[in-house]
């Protein structure tokens, strides 16, 4: 830079950091409309979003008649809407389907019209990242009510969310090897994360198809059952009773430290407890623990 140099004395500005456990933004509005409020400006058109007065959000994948495929459009909502559901005070997010399948995947029709060059198809997947490290780690919790097909950029969509769970219709696969396609939403992330990478690559060299327990037993989805939106919305409530400073990090810390070694990963831990441990709502939960009063834990009847 002009003038930069050795001989360049000027002061640097430098800034205090303090560490708060207020988190203003966490909170839940006192009124439902005021959560509608700051998302009513969002303009969606492949996607549906309402929130209840629990601050439960329900998203909803609204283009049906192309099994749920994601197009460039449908990606930049789902940045839109995760861009903004942390700071409206959504407490969960049901994630869902119109139609009888879940998301069938990138739009090929679209990505075959638009006759990309490199480059520009890099910059589509650089956006699916966008979108779905939002949801990852926006620090809300996102369960995935599936169903039918969850394929290729679906499975990838699904894996972005932190609960899973399938219905008997429910089949995922990753058949870019068979259309001549690679990954570009994350699956070399989240997938392999979930069921390994031998099986991945299985998944995308020969095209299998995992449904029902098999399903279950290799981490594509946590839950298996008979009506995945009934379940969906029972574990959303339930998460959504805990502070919203634990679910933050839960929903945030967690993946983040995946990223790290494990030396760095064992001190933000201890930065995150720190911080989550001494929060003021958890004084109260605690009292009850210590008074006997608060519910126990115990086997699955």
């Amino acid at each position: 830079m002009p003038g930069a140099g050795p001989a360049d004395k000027r002061p640097i500005r430098t800034q205090r950091l303090v560490w708060t456990s207020r988190q203003p933004r966490l909170t839940l509005p006192a009124k439902p409309e005021d959560i509608m409020k700051s998302l009513d400006a969002l303009d969606l058109t492949f996607t549906t979003l309402t929130v209840d007065g629990d601050g439960i959000a329900t998203l909803s994948l609204n283009r049906p008649e192309k099994r749920n495929a994601l197009n460039a459009a449908t990606v930049d909502e789902l940045i839109d809407i995760f861009t903004v559901i942390p700071r409206a005070g959504v407490r969960a997010v049901v994630l869902r389907a119109e139609g009888t399948h879940f998301c069938a995947g990138l739009d090929l029709v679209e990505h075959h019209q638009e006759d990309r060059r490199p480059e520009d198809f890099m910059h589509v997947c650089l956006r699916w990242h966008e979108a779905f490290n939002k949801m990852e780690y926006g620090g809300v919790p996102v369960i995935a009510a599936l169903k039918g097909a969850v394929v290729g950029g679906g499975l990838e969509l699904a894996s972005s969310a932190h609960v899973r769970i399938a219905d008997a219709t429910t089949y995922f696969a990753l058949p870019e090897g068979q259309r001549g396609l690679f990954t570009g939403g994350g699956a070399t992330i989240r997938v392999a994360d979930l069921v390994g990478k031998a099986r991945m690559i299985d998944m995308m060299l020969t095209g299998r198809v995992y449904q029902g327990d098999e399903a279950i037993s290799v981490g594509l989805a946590q839950y298996l059952v008979e009506d995945s939106e009934a379940k969906a919305y029972a574990l959303a409530r339930a998460a959504a009773s805990n502070p919203p400073l634990s679910n933050f990090a839960i929903c945030s810390a967690i993946s983040h430290m995946q990223n790290m070694s494990a030396l760095d990963a064992a001190y933000a831990e201890s930065v995150v407890a720190g911080i989550v441990n001494t929060q003021p709502a958890s004084r109260a939960r605690l009292a009850a623990f210590a008074d006997k009063s608060a519910a126990r834990v115990r086997p699955n009847e």
